[in-house]
């Protein structure tokens, strides 16, 4: 018996089935850990508001072209990346190599990724045990410390957290990716909600307030300026074949321009929320905003246990957190998923268990990076630290700046206005022009700048 299945046309091929649908996934993309995690721990190492103010420019001029780009793309096509490529340049060049690069972009991420999900999943039993939560910083510390060191634990929490979304994404997109977002985005939404107000109960929520919103532009230097053009980018899921993948699935009539704006604002506020959650409670008992990464697992715990009903708000703050990660890691499977399961021709359980079985490696070498392959480094670079720093600064970049080329370059405006006005039936063309200006001169540029800034060029 044949383990092949038909190549899925674009009249029948699964999709999302509702304007609803469409946002809440696409959202669930851009929504990740770093929203509850490396934007406020940037905007509290590069001087607060006015970080966010630089963040929020260059987002409109970075990170929502390429992602309109992207989504156009796929829709247009009604394929996987490596086929959209194929489709719409299909006689000059090797373009599909922009889809192989963000298949292998998505691998690297979802190796180190998966494992800081692993983290927040394992912690959210470890909150409702009450196991981390202290006022002592040095306790809540070496429970992390714990965690990442026992491979036993990082290798199961892992593979926990693969084997859920790989079973979501088996029911495929409007009963799989769909279904799951449309309850996880509000959800999401609730928990930052319930926090923030919280928060702003505290003594020093004034402080943490400021912090967040009142810009001091003495505060901005180069560097500040780089790393926020760099977050602008990397925040809504670009370069990486996951909107591009996920436009695919998009009905013919969705305003592309307008829904992703609006999972631009939605993402912003998304990470707004979190600081407004966070901050407040930071300056309150005294911590230092600039904590970084160990600002989730190990200071906010210390924070929690002096809040009224602190565990259940910790639980409820880990479980907000794993949601997130849940809608990141979806959009990152479905990439290579997408790609076997069209171009193999094989059902999509098949190309889930085949994708998850090449991850298995090295997933498996970043869950082992604090422990038994502690010492195996490559230029000073754990596993985990090497597929971090590949895909963050050099394969995500470079899909970006890629894909603003082709848009600009190759695709062209005739057929990038076609794309993005609904085949004539929206009235849209000066904003249709507006972008791809920036596509074709602007971003590239500022991707560039972002390329060197991560490589330590600039």
């Amino acid at each position: 018996m044949s383990t092949q299945t038909p190549a899925a046309s674009p009249s029948s091929r699964d999709g999302f089935s509702s304007r609803f649908g469409v946002f809440a996934a696409t959202l669930g993309s851009a929504v990740g850990l770093g929203n509850l995690w490396k934007v406020p721990y940037l905007t509290g190492t590069h001087g607060g508001a006015a970080f966010l103010l630089v963040y929020l420019v260059a987002t409109l001029l970075i990170g929502l072209p390429v992602m309109i780009a992207e989504i156009s793309m796929g829709r247009k096509s009604r394929a996987n990346a490596v086929t959209t490529l194929q489709t719409l340049a299909p006689t000059r060049g090797p373009w599909w190599l922009i889809g192989v690069l963000g298949m292998l972009a998505a691998f690297f991420i979802l190796a180190f990724y998966s494992e800081v999900a692993a983290w927040i999943f394992a912690y959210i039993l470890k909150a409702i045990r009450g196991e981390v939560i202290s006022s002592d910083p040095t306790v809540t510390a070496d429970e992390f410390t714990a965690l990442i060191g026992d491979p036993v634990q990082s290798f199961l929490w892992q593979w926990v957290v693969l084997v859920l979304i790989g079973t979501i994404l088996m029911f495929g997109i409007t009963k799989g990716i769909e279904a799951v977002t449309k309850r996880l985005m509000p959800l999401l939404f609730v928990l930052l909600i319930v926090l923030c107000a919280v928060s702003l109960t505290l003594d020093e929520a004034k402080a943490g307030l400021e912090f967040l919103f009142k810009p001091d532009l003495d505060e901005l230097t180069t560097s500040t300026v780089l790393v926020a053009m760099g977050l602008a980018f990397f925040k809504l899921s670009v370069g990486m074949g996951t909107m591009m993948t996920y436009g695919s699935y998009f009905k013919p009539d969705q305003n592309i321009p307008v829904t992703a704006f609006r999972v631009m604002c939605a993402d912003v506020a998304v990470s707004l929320l979190a600081g407004i959650a966070i901050f407040p409670a930071v300056f309150t008992f005294g911590f230092v905003p600039e904590a970084g990464p160990s600002l989730v697992f190990i200071t906010l715990p210390a924070v929690f246990s002096q809040l009224p009903f602190g565990q259940t708000l910790m639980v409820a703050f880990f479980i907000l957190a794993a949601v997130a990660a849940t809608g990141a890691l979806l959009s990152l499977l479905e990439v290579p998923i997408a790609i076997f399961h069209e171009r193999l021709r094989i059902s999509r359980p098949r190309a889930t268990v085949l994708t998850l079985g090449l991850l298995a490696a090295p997933a498996t070498a970043a869950a082992f990076s604090q422990n038994l392959l502690i010492n195996w480094q490559v230029a000073d670079m754990t596993p985990f630290v090497l597929f971090d720093y590949v895909s963050s600064n050099i394969m995500l970049p470079l899909g970006g700046i890629l894909i603003a080329v082709f848009v600009g370059w190759r695709w062209g405006w005739p057929a990038f206005s076609v794309a993005l006005s609904n085949e004539g039936q929206l009235r849209n063309q000066r904003l249709a022009r507006v972008i791809f200006t920036l596509l074709k001169y602007v971003t590239p540029l500022l991707v560039i700048l972002v390329m060197a800034q991560g490589l330590g060029l600039a």
